[in-house]
């Protein structure tokens, strides 16, 4: 799978923006601040609907418009479609495939696949268990397109369930009379049933990760390894395998949690509070890898992910947004090397020598919004 065309309308610094794309290899090279990121974050937001730089919708409208449009011509062998995203902060945002009658933006998921690995995933390594829950969640949604329905189920029902704890939480603590909570028992069930499906997804890619995991840190840090990853759960699974399993044992655990949780106001159990154990050798990641360390954890993560699509069909876009310039000059090589045959790769660079020489293809000069073929 390619992206054969970019089109871009009042997205970031582009008032408009059209970029021909071809396979193999493109290279967007110019000074930083001149746009290079914003042109491969809009193919990622095509892939997940969201940004890898900011959580909300509004930073990606140039300023002074009402909304932006990105729009990509895909090709996937013989197959050819069109698909477009219309942001509208503070709205709904509207989708149109093969600019048909309008549909809803998550049913463009899956049109567009990408591995995007850029500065802000040393997140991944060091920072806080929501960058690495959000990780494996948009890995998830792009191997079964249908899971962004059951998230979006999840965040539904934890914000009632959420609600309802708050307002009985404030309650108690103003004197007022006890609230009825025999609504809770519901939302519990509704929250453990969309949590168990989310669950057992997460285990599994955690198991296909693992190994693909520590065969690309071997290649980019030989003998540095091994990694695993272990998944640690507000409630832990305890052998738990199937859906059904996994829902008596977050519905289980919720009903354990309930008092502290109306004391406190929030749910404290299910996959929101979840994060994934990195080890690096014998040691967390976390807290003991070096900053080099932490990069090719991050850079692993990331190949795996490309990996792991790779061999379930439809080859994703790999992204490497200012990458190489953050690596030192054996894993700059290393890492050209092992994304070099990819059907598609874009990188970003602020200049050429930035850009590994076995990374030959198309050229693009970015400066003052002008994106120039060279």
């Amino acid at each position: 799978m390619h992206v054969s065309h970019l089109s871009l309308a009042d997205f970031r610094s582009y008032a408009r923006a059209e970029v021909p794309l071809d396979p193999g290899v493109t290279a967007f090279v110019g000074p930083n601040g001149q746009g290079k990121t914003n042109l491969v974050e809009a193919i990622g937001y095509l892939a997940t609907l969201g940004s890898h730089r900011v959580s909300s919708d509004a930073p990606l409208v140039r300023m002074g418009a009402q909304r932006a449009i990105v729009r990509a011509a895909v090709t996937q062998g013989e197959r050819q479609q069109l698909v477009e995203l219309e942001l509208n902060p503070g709205r709904a945002n509207r989708a149109r495939i093969n600019r048909s009658s309008q549909v809803r933006p998550r049913d463009v998921l899956g049109i567009v696949r990408t591995v995007l690995f850029a500065p802000e995933d040393l997140a991944l390594v060091k920072g806080d268990p929501g960058e690495r829950r959000r990780f494996l969640d948009e890995l998830i949604t792009a191997r079964a397109p249908r899971m962004a329905g059951v998230r979006s189920d999840y965040e539904r029902v934890l914000k009632q369930r959420n609600t309802l704890l708050k307002s009985a939480a404030m309650a108690r603590r103003h004197g007022g009379r006890s609230m009825d909570l025999s609504t809770l028992d519901v939302w519990d069930q509704h929250l453990a049933r969309a949590g168990a499906e989310l669950l057992a997804r997460r285990l599994d890619l955690i198991g296909a990760l693992e190994p693909l995991a520590d065969k690309a840190y071997e290649q980019l840090a030989p003998g540095g390894g091994p990694v695993g990853l272990t998944y640690k759960g507000s409630a832990e699974p305890a052998g738990a395998q199937s859906r059904e399993e996994l829902y008596e044992v977050l519905l289980a655990a919720l009903g354990e949690a309930r008092k502290q949780e109306i004391e406190r106001g929030v749910t404290l159990v299910g996959p929101h509070r979840d994060d994934v154990l990195l080890r690096l050798g014998d040691l967390p990641a976390k807290g003991y890898a070096s900053h080099g360390e932490s990069w090719s954890y991050a850079l692993a993560l990331r190949l795996a992910a490309y990996e792991l699509l790779r061999a379930e069909g439809g080859e994703p876009v790999l992204i490497l947004d200012d990458v190489f310039a953050e690596l030192d000059a054996r894993r700059r090589e290393r890492l050209a090397e092992l994304v070099a045959g990819g059907e598609q790769v874009l990188v970003t660079a602020a200049v050429d020598d930035d850009v590994p020489g076995v990374l030959t293809g198309t050229r693009y000069a970015v400066s003052g919004g002008e994106v120039t073929r060279q």
